[in-house]
């Protein structure tokens, strides 16, 4: 929808250009304005009908996916730099889950009728509306720090195959996690500051009897040192956790795949030179890394978007509240479809996950079909015509 605001203003543009009638122009490119607006918010509209419905369903695949993530990756055998970031990134994830189903399910799904977004009369509800905007932050900007941290730690191991495990350790992975989450409860303490509700009354008579209706409403703080807070909390919330990011990730993935490449070339010079076991060692390190790649890709594809609409946001401040909000409900939706389908691309793309989640979660279930007898192929020594015989062996 954020494409459809261009013909709008090429075709007020043309107005003012083609036309003598200045009165007639302004006219007609309000009500432009008002259509594009209006087309915009019905949009929102009819999405929030379905959005409840729909998050509360990939919350729930998300809950399941990322505990699997969670008990995997914490396997033994699983233990490593890569891994412990991987996990580190499943409990953010986890977390955005379990914090936005209560919200969706109470303000989209089972909401008053006669309020609108995001009032509500339970004040227990009002609270919780605070702790999602500053804990839902923290999360999300947690996930995506923990992906640059990931993509960096990949790239270093690439790039340095001989030193990379020495300087990415599994102790400096946790240290570096740990980081993250400092600096973001940090970073986001002005967001805590400026969130507020406000509660309004209002009496309601229902045959011969009238009671006190109480709306508690989400609002920021304003006036005084507030100002100057909210501004500063924007700041930080374009810059840092959307605008650095976003560039940042996508410098990593042009150096994962610059580093990819490079690493190809070398496995193939190993191959080349006989040397088929580290060969294939190297092709397992880039098979791995072209999962990680796909995880950063799709959380730069989800980022970039909201990257995109808050530099707008700050240079145009009708921007925000005309096509930012109304694409909120869209952002979120990309963004918790992202936070859940992790769980899908290491099944499909890394053997060793899918082997422990097999024997963690499957292990009633037979290693082998009942009558069905595992073939191998065994080489015989040479024979004194100097060929090597191929031998069928079958294994019980």
């Amino acid at each position: 929808m954020g494409t459809d605001y261009t013909p709008y203003t090429t075709s007020v543009n043309t107005f003012f250009e083609n036309s003598s009638d200045s009165l007639t122009n302004i006219q007609n490119a309000t009500q432009a304005t008002i259509l594009q607006e209006s087309d915009l918010m019905k949009f929102q509209v009819k999405y929030a009908r379905i959005h409840g419905y729909v998050s509360a369903c990939v919350c729930l695949f998300g809950f399941l996916a990322n505990i699997a993530n969670i008990v995997v990756l914490t396997r033994k055998n699983m233990i490593t730099s890569t891994n412990v970031i991987l996990t580190c990134l499943a409990v953010a994830d986890l977390f955005t889950m379990l914090d936005y189903f209560p919200f969706a399910m109470h303000f989209y799904i089972l909401k008053d009728p006669d309020l609108q977004f995001p009032s509500t009369r339970g004040y227990g509800w009002i609270c919780y509306l605070l702790f999602h905007a500053n804990f839902s932050v923290v999360c999300h900007s947690c996930a995506i720090w923990l992906t640059i941290e990931l993509a960096t730690f990949r790239f270093v191991c690439i790039w340095f195959p001989t030193r990379g495990s020495a300087y990415c350790t599994v102790i400096r992975a946790i240290v570096c996690a740990a980081i993250i989450l400092g600096s973001v409860l940090f970073l986001c303490v002005p967001n805590m500051i400026i969130n507020n509700m406000k509660s309004s009354y209002s009496n309601i008579t229902v045959g011969n009897t009238t009671r006190l209706d109480i709306v508690y409403n989400h609002v920021y703080r304003e006036g005084g040192a507030f100002v100057h807070i909210d501004k500063l909390n924007k700041m930080i919330q374009a810059t840092i956790f959307k605008i650095l990011p976003c560039f940042l990730l996508t410098v990593l993935t042009i150096l994962l795949v610059v580093a990819m490449h490079r690493a190809y070339k070398r496995r193939m010079a190993l191959k080349n030179q006989g040397r088929r076991q580290e060969s294939d060692r190297h092709g397992e390190h880039n098979r791995t890394t072209v999962m990680l790649l796909a995880v950063v890709v799709l959380f730069l594809l989800t980022e970039l978007p909201q990257g995109i609409l808050t530099i707008m946001g700050l240079i145009e401040e009708r921007f925000f509240f005309e096509v930012y909000q109304p694409l909120g409900d869209i952002l979120d939706i990309m963004a918790l479809c992202n936070n859940a389908i992790n769980f899908v691309l290491y099944s499909t793309m890394s053997r060793q996950f899918r082997e422990t989640f097999v024997s963690t979660f499957c292990w009633f279930c037979p290693k082998s079909r009942p009558g069905w007898m595992k073939m191998e192929l065994v080489k015989t020594k040479p024979t004194q015509n100097g060929n090597t015989m191929m031998t069928e062996h079958t294994h019980v």
